[in-house]
């Protein structure tokens, strides 16, 4: 990973990925849900945006207990979204527009609907072992979505791990057999032209139940690297290994090149911000930007040079950045402020879909609107605990899942040009202002704000591999500094709804892109408006 040596950087450091969540990205077969060849009819507009690769949230078969991260199957594909012959076409179409198809692969756990499953439960020794089974529970180790890890089995007469839903048993990677299964699987994947794989909750995969060690387990690193040897090597291919127990200190043991694991992580200190310390993600609390400061710039100091890290505001899996650290006062000027901010830090960049036209949460106000298994969980546990509604409603329109999943907004007619039919899960009605139409046809668009980012990254080694700075500002002043080969660039951005003066001793030599279509031919006696941001170059 010789910087220097622009054949040997691989294509992943200077790329920007996008997520698409198939579900709710584009229906093409007039039935509510979103399918591959609704992606196929949408890669020019991410061409367009200048994207490099889509991260493909899982389309294998799956009943779909926790949208398609429970698979049933990985050599075939969930009938909504339609045949393996689409995802081939979706692969080659995707090329032909520079763009590499990224596979969300689950392989901590699977449906208890997967052939392995049903033999063990019949009693099939060599699939049994595939799973982690106990005679009685060792211990009252939690599900991540609520309640016991530990489900009983009646056909088999005893109880089954599982650290997601019930109907997601744990596979159990000390068994080499299950192991060489999961290679064999993977070259599948390879031999149809994908660009690599993004690896569900990997860092779980070395677990030791019995102990209560989920995270960062003793063995993880060895199966890490029998992946990498048995599937990976002598590939280009990019692996993006989510893995929330990782620090900035053990993130080199997954990414360093030498070790021959992974290719970056995906870490979630940042996210849980909004989170009363030591609670579940629902204890919520208002954020702060100086822990924001924190802990973002600590993965960009203290991450050493030869590990690689992910920047993502969004996903599957968390609300609408826009509703949540933005301000709906000041959509445009905080969305961008997010995105600058983001896109300007070193590491590979993740768009999830709908967050480059600013996207927002959708407020629901029943149980039967509640489509997550974990909102679903939670909403239960808090009524059966007495917690008002309107607690519980407050929690789940802050950081449930659903959020995210709400069918991508394209233009303002009735199902906002996802679908010809009612959608899946209802449409936002703010799409009839917020889509991609409106924005395309607006030059001072976020869209545009985003596709510009991403050209940067491309034009300019310093956004790949300068060195990062955090300055010292007042607390809601987020500024750091990028200096590589003699040139320094200065981000600075006001966190805040409220004007803020801030004195810069620099002098900009010329403005690189800002937030409120500014130019700053001085930083002497800044009146900062809400939320601007800007980026310049400095000086030498």
């Amino acid at each position: 990973m010789n910087k220097d040596n622009k054949e040997t950087i691989p294509w992943w450091q200077s790329a920007v990925f996008y997520q698409i969540y198939p579900k709710s990205f584009q229906d093409s077969n007039h039935d509510g849900i979103g399918d591959i060849s609704g992606i196929v009819s949408r890669l020019p507009y991410l061409h367009q945006l200048g994207i490099d690769a889509i991260w493909l949230s899982p389309v294998y078969s799956s009943p779909n207990v926790d949208n398609g991260y429970d698979i049933d199957n990985y050599y075939t594909i969930l009938a909504e979204f339609g045949t393996m012959a689409d995802v081939e076409q979706l692969i080659t179409k995707a090329k032909s527009f520079g763009i590499r198809i990224i596979m969300d692969l689950v392989v901590n756990h699977t449906s208890d609907q997967h052939s392995w499953f049903l033999e063990a439960e019949k009693g099939n020794k060599k699939y049994q072992d595939y799973y982690i089974w106990q005679k009685e529970p060792p211990n009252t180790l939690q599900s991540f979505f609520g309640g016991t890890a530990w489900t009983f089995n009646e056909k088999q007469n005893r109880y089954y791990l599982h650290l997601f839903s019930k109907h997601q048993p744990d596979l159990n990677w000390e068994n080499p057999n299950m192991r060489k299964e999961i290679w064999e699987m993977m070259r599948f994947w390879i031999d149809k032209g994908i660009g690599g794989f993004r690896l569900d909750v990997i860092d779980l995969i070395g677990k030791q139940p019995e102990k209560e060690v989920l995270g960062n387990g003793p063995n993880l690193h060895t199966y890490l690297q029998e992946m990498y040897h048995e599937v990976l090597k002598e590939t280009d291919l990019v692996t993006i290994g989510e893995a929330g127990s990782v620090t900035p200190e053990t993130a080199p043991l997954y990414t360093a090149p030498e070790r021959n694991e992974l290719s970056m992580v995906f870490q979630f200190q940042h996210m849980a911000l909004d989170e009363q310390t030591g609670h579940s993600k629902w204890a919520l609390k208002k954020l702060s930007v100086p822990e924001l400061k924190k802990v973002l710039s600590k993965w960009q100091t203290a991450l050493p040079e030869n590990a690689w890290n992910s920047l993502f505001w969004s996903n599957h899996d968390q609300p609408r950045i826009l509703s949540r650290w933005g301000d709906l006062n000041y959509p445009l000027e905080s969305g961008k402020m997010l995105a600058i901010l983001l896109h300007l830090m070193r590491g590979t960049p993740f768009i999830y879909q709908g967050e480059e036209i600013g996207m927002t949460n959708f407020p629901i106000h029943s149980a039967k609107q509640i489509q997550d298994i974990e909102s679903l969980n939670f909403y239960h546990s808090q009524q059966e605990a007495g917690i008002a509604k309107e607690k519980i409603f407050e929690a789940i329109n802050t950081k449930g899942r659903d959020n995210a999943r709400t069918p991508m907004q394209w233009d303002d007619s009735l199902f906002g040009g996802f679908s010809t039919v009612s959608p899946w899960y209802p449409i936002n009605p703010n799409h009839e202002q917020i889509n991609v139409e409106a924005n395309l046809n607006h030059p001072n668009s976020l869209f545009f704000t985003y596709q510009k980012l991403i050209a940067l990254r491309k034009k300019y080694p310093i956004v790949i591999w300068g060195n990062y700075e955090l300055l010292d500002t007042p607390p809601t002043i987020f500024a750091y500094k990028r200096n590589y080969e003699h040139e320094t660039w200065l981000v600075c951005a006001n966190f805040s709804d409220q004007k803020t003066f801030y004195s810069f001793s620099e002098k900009p030599e010329m403005t690189i892109i800002s937030n409120y279509d500014a130019t700053y031919s001085t930083l002497d006696q800044l009146n900062l408006r809400p939320y601007e941001t800007f980026v310049v170059k400095l000086t030498p």
